[in-house]
């Protein structure tokens, strides 16, 4: 750091050195982790964004976005905000304080480079599940298919994206990469129905079918079967995905809600989703995107604990850029960032004098 001159550094550069904060550092995890027979892994990228690696090889991304929230105090004018999904939902003219939360963990431009990857899925249109960076990325540096609901693949085709490369998903349908094969099945996202996307040749091609708007994604691998909600609230209907797939691992878009909101599931329904699904674990996501929708996880802990004896589940709390392996982790509740304790990365240490400070 004592070589860098203040006079030649820039924004640009900062930008350039310091961004994404994680580097290429999980690109790497993910690249050289081997799942072992009987496993899969997954690592959370942030709000509902996943990396899945089966025992087979089969590695792909769902809901990756590269994103931010809000970056300033000056309010745009309200024609370019009206079909922001909080602004209507609430009625209100003036966009919420919803900045990002947490840091960019992996970089979508190593992807390729570093680490290989089978698909691109993504459940449904609004901004933080379906990206430009990340397409562009995906686009130019791989030959994965994208994959998803209708107007996710429209998104994708006006990015620029060929539409031989994108591939439609709707309930009923299912999508195999080597020893795994993606389910897509119902959502129950009600603010998919009541939001536009912005661009508007899109907005003339708006479906009324759900179907068309937005899936969840049943992830059926040889060692285990993940439930992925996508932004769905709760639906009486996910008893019958529970009872049509073998859940082991539901993840459910956890959070607060402002008032004269109902954007986010609260901890009472994400319980109702996971027992309705007769999954063996519950997994919140989205909770860590949103400063304005940030719960405080041991609502979500104590409310388990208080009905344990009654819940078929157990419940891991993980943080954003953490893996998640099955069943190694099926008994874990709390994550914690790897320490480097010396028996963990210092096996070859060299023979420096040690000095205790007291």
């Amino acid at each position: 750091m004592s070589s860098l001159d203040a006079n030649k550094i820039s924004r640009s550069s900062w930008l350039h050195d310091i961004f994404p904060e994680w580097g290429t550092w999980l690109n790497e995890e993910i690249e050289e982790h081997e799942v072992k027979p009987g496993s899969f892994a997954m690592w959370w990228l942030g709000t509902t964004g996943l990396w899945i690696k089966s025992e087979g090889g089969a590695s792909f991304a769902v809901d990756f976005w590269a994103g931010r929230g809000r970056s300033t105090h000056k309010e745009p004018p309200f024609e370019e905000t009206k079909d922001f999904q909080m602004t209507r939902m609430t009625g209100g003219r003036a966009l919420p304080p919803n900045l990002k939360a947490y840091p960019m963990v992996i970089d979508p431009f190593a992807i390729g480079e570093i680490n290989k990857l089978d698909a691109l899925f993504a459940t449904h249109i609004h901004d933080d599940h379906i990206c430009p960076y990340v397409a562009a990325a995906v686009l130019q540096n791989t030959d994965a298919p994208f994959v998803g609901p209708q107007l996710c693949v429209e998104r994708w085709v006006g990015w620029g994206v060929p539409r031989e490369r994108c591939v439609v998903m709707k309930p009923g349908d299912t999508y195999k990469i080597k020893d795994t094969v993606v389910h897509a099945v119902e959502s129950f996202d009600r603010t998919a129905l009541i939001t536009t996307p912005p661009e508007g040749d899109l907005r003339n091609k708006m479906p009324v079918d759900m179907d068309e708007r937005a899936v969840n994604f049943v992830i059926e691998t040889p060692a285990g079967t993940i439930y992925d909600s996508g932004d769905s609230h709760y639906s009486n209907y996910y008893y019958k995905h529970g009872k049509d797939f073998d859940i082991d691992v539901c993840l459910v878009s956890y959070g607060i809600n402002p008032p004269g909101n109902m954007d986010k599931v609260p901890a009472s329904d994400c319980l109702r989703i996971a027992e309705a699904l007769d999954s063996k674990v519950l997994i919140p996501f989205h909770h860590d995107t949103w400063t304005n929708q940030l719960p405080d996880e041991h609502e979500l802990a104590m409310l388990w604990k208080f009905n344990q004896e009654h819940l078929p589940f157990s419940l891991f709390l993980w943080k954003t850029g953490a893996r998640y392996e099955w069943p190694t982790d099926k008994g874990r509740m709390w994550y914690r960032y790897p320490q480097g304790r010396p028996f963990d990365f210092f096996t070859d240490e060299p023979n420096v004098p040690y000095k205790a400070f007291l």
